[in-house]
């Protein structure tokens, strides 16, 4: 079976846009090779499906006549100018309660050079830093009266204990919601708490530890 002519451009521009097609379909062609010994040597997980190849091919062509036609197309394109935005450190929130800590100069260097007197303050330069309290361990003393008839000496009458989450427990509400936060909203364990706990001069067993 004999092959066809090839017949070649008479004129050079045309001879460019043939060059020019032929670099794009190498293009596509290498790109395609490289997919498809991609999905015959990668892992399962990272094959590529016939659809997201089909997808792939598709965006190698329309690259490829984009190329071919910025030849043809001298035109120039503007990029209209931008500004931007300095980085800077984020503000703290305005919620947050403040301390404020001043800082003066000596009185002697209060007095001007010049010798015109002392100097006037003309304002002040505020820098923030964020800061925390490590947890504060307090004992609640629940403090209950008694009354009693000094006469009879009988009967002896006494305030009642407030409600408690845990009767008879050393816990009070606070402690509770503190240990319950710990564990199951930031996810400690209790065995990771008593530690910390005991840093603040609490001492707790693996008793109450236990079950976390």
């Amino acid at each position: 079976m004999s092959k066809a002519p090839i017949s070649f451009p008479e004129s050079l521009e045309e001879s460019r846009i043939l060059i020019g097609g032929l670099h794009a379909r190498i293009d596509i062609l290498e790109e395609q090779n490289r997919l498809l010994r991609h999905q015959q040597f990668a892992a399962s997980s990272e094959k590529t499906s016939p659809q997201e190849q089909g997808l792939l091919f598709d965006e190698a062509e329309e690259a490829a006549e984009d190329d071919t036609g910025a030849e043809d197309d001298d035109k120039e394109i503007k990029v209209p100018a931008h500004t931007r935005k300095r980085g800077g450190r984020r503000s703290l929130s305005k919620d947050l309660p403040r301390v404020r800590i001043e800082h003066d100069i000596p009185e002697e260097e209060k007095i001007c050079a010049c010798g015109c007197g002392l100097m006037a303050r003309i304002g002040e330069e505020v820098t923030e830093q964020l800061d925390i309290i490590p947890a504060k361990m307090q004992v609640l003393q629940h403090v209950r009266f008694k009354y009693a008839c000094k006469s009879c000496e009988e009967g002896v009458t006494i305030a009642p204990l407030p409600p408690q989450p845990i009767p008879k427990s050393i816990a009070s509400a606070g402690l509770l919601a503190y240990v319950v936060t710990g564990k199951y909203v930031d996810g400690l364990p209790l065995y990771r708490m008593v530690p910390v706990l005991n840093r603040s001069g609490v001492e707790l067993t693996v008793h109450y530890s236990r079950g976390g």
